[in-house]
């Protein structure tokens, strides 16, 4: 019966239009208009053309992926002046409604709809100005009947001599009132995907253990009174802004610089994470009391009243927090700091704000509200072993830092840096025992000189170490080629890209929950899915270009090329069932044309 009735549905869709252009005499019902991002671009530039789709009441169109296959999609192609690279479409998902005609909801875009483009102007580029064209082509149907397919024909100038001031919101002439109020919307989507992105960053494994110390330091702070718990928090909450704020300006003077960014980016030099692991082998130390760091009289009086950290270690915590957090990738986070990345300097520090304040959420709470840092256990003699016990986690995060710095830089140089760290554990612990103090603190001067001096040496560097071939895996990995995989595409096949990285934490649970698993080998083996891994845990220009080219700018990011179709993506976080259903559905469609 189920397949009766989707015949039906297609001959009913079949006959439909012939019925209702009769009646209605062929009125497209939907109209489109362009807005660019910036008012003028310099050569080499990306700009982002924004197809503004407005459908009038009680009508819709099919979404570009509809629910099923005879249904018509709708398809925006852009024509671009001879020699420039082709753009890249970005449709919004469709909406599941419920028709006449059809026994079960389907995908439809209504109302108002923005298809995002996004382009590259060629360095090369000398002109004053650029065409550029849209074509979209598209159904319209209301709850009875649907017209014959139509293709509606929009165009926009590009001035092309210096880059200009961001537009700030899509117009167009029809409507602009809405449209205005759509783009308002979808920032204010954006930013609360960055609220809810970075309040789930404490929940992830490289932020556990920064976390664990901020609530015995909290605990702690509850002797000094609801202002001691309200400064100390409030003290935590600037430490993570101020970073993120750091992390904002960092990504905002790269991208003018025109360097790939990207959301945890930094890992990708080796100083920065030798950098890390100093911190994290000092932090280890210090909680197994080899050393203290004593403050000076007049900053103990500023700090009064912030816990026996004082506002100097709840902020440095803070900021120690954010380091650890962003090689992890939490829901929502991706889309959010991808939005943020891909806009002006000013819109990458809003952006990042969000997140920053989504992440400090808690501890804005706890200020408001710092009676409940009474549902935490009292001070006691378990702080002490707590404490100890969170210095063996923070060495963990070490060991896994030198994991990372591995796949960067020869052995021979990473074995010198661990034994610059056993050295600088010696010292501290010379000097903490009182012998040869001032000797000790040279020590660990120069331990700590000489580790970053051995990981800022460019010629050691291993640029593709990181290779997932030499270990044992379920799938068989080829290395990431663009080009070929699209030739693949071209050719019928099936290419699924996987951009990881060493330093990535939300790739490898990835790796080994979903992608390596029996289920997932399977169906790639069944479907003759080419695997492609990219490897960012080094700095590579052309991956970060190819997540660019599809709207991000950090990792994990997973990619289903799709002969002559748009590649699907996939969200950060990935599960077995989900890769499956979506490499079966492209499968059985591909078997089904052939």
């Amino acid at each position: 019966m189920h397949r009766l009735s989707r015949a039906l549905v297609a001959a009913a869709l079949l006959l439909a239009p012939a019925t209702a252009a009769a009646q209605l005499g062929g009125s497209p019902k939907a109209s489109i208009s362009l807005a660019a991002d910036y008012t003028s671009y310099a050569a080499g530039d990306r700009a982002r053309i924004d197809v503004l789709l407005a459908i009038e009441p009680k009508w819709h169109v099919n979404s570009h992926q509809p629910t099923y296959d005879y249904l018509i999609p709708t398809v925006a192609e852009v024509r671009l002046p001879e020699g420039w690279p082709p753009a890249t479409v970005d449709y919004p998902p469709g909406e599941l409604e419920a028709f006449a005609f059809v026994d079960t909801p389907i995908s439809v875009y209504s109302h108002q709809v923005t298809i995002a483009s996004e382009l590259r102007i060629p360095a090369t580029w000398t002109e004053p100005e650029a065409r550029v064209e849209v074509s979209l082509r598209y159904q319209a149907c209301n709850d009875r009947s649907c017209l014959p397919p139509t293709t509606t024909d929009a165009a926009i100038t590009l001035d092309i001599g210096g880059r200009g001031e961001p537009t700030g919101v899509v117009t167009s002439d029809a409507g602009a009132g809405n449209a205005v109020a759509g783009a308002h919307r979808g920032l204010v989507a954006i930013l609360l995907l960055g609220l809810a992105g970075g309040l789930l960053l404490n929940a992830m494994p490289c932020v556990l253990p920064v976390l664990s110390l901020k609530v015995m330091g909290l605990v702690k702070s509850a002797g000094g009174g609801r202002r001691g718990v309200t400064v100390a928090a409030l003290a935590t909450a600037a430490g993570i802004l101020v970073s993120f704020w750091a992390l904002a300006g960092a990504a905002a003077l790269a991208k003018l610089a025109g360097a790939s960014v990207g959301w945890g980016v930094q890992f990708q030099e080796p100083v920065f994470v030798v950098f890390l692991t100093l911190v994290v082998t000092l932090f280890s130390l210090n909680l197994w009391g080899l050393f203290e760091v004593p403050l000076p009289a007049r900053l103990t009086g500023w700090t009064s009243g912030a816990g026996d950290e004082g506002l100097a270690g709840h902020f440095t915590a803070g900021l120690f927090a954010t380091l650890l957090a962003t090689p992890c990738s939490a829901p929502f986070l991706g889309t959010a700091v991808g939005f943020g990345l891909s806009q002006s300097p000013l819109m990458i520090f809003i952006v990042f704000t969000a997140v920053g304040c989504g992440m400090a959420l808690p501890y804005f709470a706890l200020a408001i509200a710092p009676r409940a840092v009474g549902i935490l256990p009292k001070p006691g003699p378990w702080m002490d072993r707590f404490r100890v016990l969170m210095g063996f986690f923070l060495a963990a995060a070490a060991v896994w830092l030198l994991y990372v710095l591995s796949s960067q830089i020869s052995p021979e140089r990473l074995a010198f840096i661990e034994l610059s760290l056993l050295a600088l554990a010696f010292f501290v612990w010379l000097r903490g025992s009182g012998g040869g103090a001032r000797w000790a603190t040279v020590g660990v001067a120069a331990a700590l000189i000489a580790a970053l001096t051995l990981a800022a040496d460019r010629d050691a560097r291993r640029p593709d170490a990181a290779f997932a071939g030499d270990v044992e895996v379920l799938i068989d990995w080829v290395r990431f080629d663009r080009a070929e995989a699209e030739r693949l595409r071209a050719s019928g096949r099936l290419v699924f890209v996987d951009v990881t990285a060493d330093w990535c934490f939300t790739c490898k649970v990835n790796e080994r929950l979903a992608l390596e698993t029996q289920e997932v080998a399977a169906v790639f083996e069944r479907a003759e899915v080419v695997a492609m891994k990219a490897d960012w845990t080094n700095r590579d220009e052309s991956i970060g270009r190819f997540l660019a080219d599809h709207g991000r700018y950090g990792i994990p990011f997973y990619l289903l090329y799709r002969p002559g179709r748009e590649p699907h993506l996939f969200g950060e976080l990935i599960t077995r069932e989900g890769v499956v259903t979506v490499v079966e559905e492209a499968d059985g469609a591909l078997r089904t044309a052939g």
